[in-house]
């Protein structure tokens, strides 16, 4: 049987095929820069993730949220950090609640314009006259090595206690980069702080995260919060993905050096790896079917209910967790060999309980989703 590769990618194409196998090849190397390198970034541009969501009449391509999705979930089979940094070809859907005149400046400019951003701890700033003096240090900004605009968040006076933060945007000459970055699961995203030393910010290059988009195109009217975390959460999929096909080559491929049976002919193995497989394709129904109902009902000119936009959140929840316990399960498959430092099993397992642990999927969301279910309060911006 061959590899049980359920990813339906959009660009099944040699540009592709030929980005993920260099990508593979080079991903211990990105792991010790703790980035991804700029000629990775400028090929992910080529290929159109930057560009995904940009209207088609400043140069992008209008995809619909699905087709990204899978893009960044097959990026991810290939290597957890370049799919995370890729995932935010989602920005310019949350960036679209800047003034169109500033949005149109970015990406009429650049279609494929890469923008990178950490928002908490929200830094002080003060109002003068036409915008904001901004100043301060925040930490984790995945994908700020190969950005050309860089975002921070700030605490205006027009932030009430417990509001979504304002988001300060500036080009990335303005932004110092602090390497501090150095974990062991997504370990090449290049999550550094950055340092910005009172950078004046004009008012139209400021937005409120999670506010209305000012465009009037369809993937703007897709809930921009539940996006973020589907992107970050399809990257655990295609983590889980690649452990399972590794440990399906295995088992075709390689006798045991004890002399016991391969991986594929062990009982327990055999029904691990199909209770992996069930879970997987479960989380990943529930993920696209829901996604797909969202997208649908945009197209069709009606407004996104409660209920769709707490699936939404709740379904990349369950991804992003599923995939870490299908990583997890893959990693106790792979027995004794799987604990060596580089093993494919043990860099899934890390990366994929990193994408577990961002605060757009963890524990509390799982309390933010009950909360919405009994009518209840909930943390600012959920669902």
């Amino acid at each position: 049987m061959s590899e049980m590769v359920a990813i339906k990618p959009r660009l099944q194409d040699t540009t592709l095929s030929l980005l993920l196998d260099e990508i593979r090849s080079r991903r211990a190397d990105f792991e010790k820069l703790t980035y991804i390198p700029t000629d990775i970034v400028a090929k992910l541009q080529q290929i159109g993730v930057y560009r995904a969501f940009v209207p088609k009449a400043l140069g992008g391509d209008e995809l619909s949220p699905k087709a990204f999705l899978e893009l960044i979930e097959t990026l991810a089979t290939a290597d957890a950090s370049t799919a995370w940094v890729a995932s935010f070809g989602v920005s310019s859907t949350y960036l679209a609640a800047l003034p169109q005149e500033t949005f149109e400046s970015i990406y009429g400019s650049d279609p494929d314009a890469v923008f990178a951003g950490s928002i908490f701890p929200p830094q002080a700033a003060d109002k003068v006259d036409g915008g904001f003096n901004v100043k301060g240090r925040w930490p984790y900004c995945s994908g700020c090595m190969g950005a050309s605009i860089i975002g921070a968040g700030i605490k205006t006076d027009d932030n009430n206690k417990g509001s979504l933060p304002r988001i300060a945007v500036m080009p990335r000459s303005k932004v110092a980069i602090k390497h501090i970055w150095d974990t062991v699961g997504l370990s090449a995203t290049g999550s550094h702080d950055i340092v910005v030393e009172d950078v004046f910010v004009p008012e139209e290059w400021t937005f409120v995260r999670g506010s209305q988009a000012k465009r009037s195109e369809p993937i703007f009217r897709y809930p921009s919060m539940g996006l973020a975390a589907q992107v970050l959460a399809v990257v655990s999929l295609g983590t889980a993905r690649e452990a399972l096909n590794w440990v399906h080559r295995e088992a075709a491929d390689k006798p045991s050096i004890t002399g016991a049976p391969s991986i594929g002919a062990r009982p327990h193995i055999q029904a691990e790896m199909a209770k992996a497989e069930a879970r997987l394709r479960s989380a990943r129904a529930f993920f696209y079917d829901t996604t797909e109902e969202v997208w649908q009902s945009i197209l069709a000119g009606d407004d996104v209910s409660l209920d769709l936009r707490l699936r939404l959140r709740l379904s990349a929840t369950n991804a992003a967790n599923e995939g870490a316990a299908v990583t997890q399960a893959a990693f106790y498959m792979g027995g004794a060999s799987a604990i060596n430092r580089g093993h494919t099993l043990v860099r899934c397992f890390m990366d994929a309980a990193a994408v577990a642990q961002h605060a757009f999927l963890g524990l509390g969301t799982w309390t933010a989703a009950g909360a919405v279910l009994f009518d209840q309060p909930t943390m600012p911006g959920y669902p």
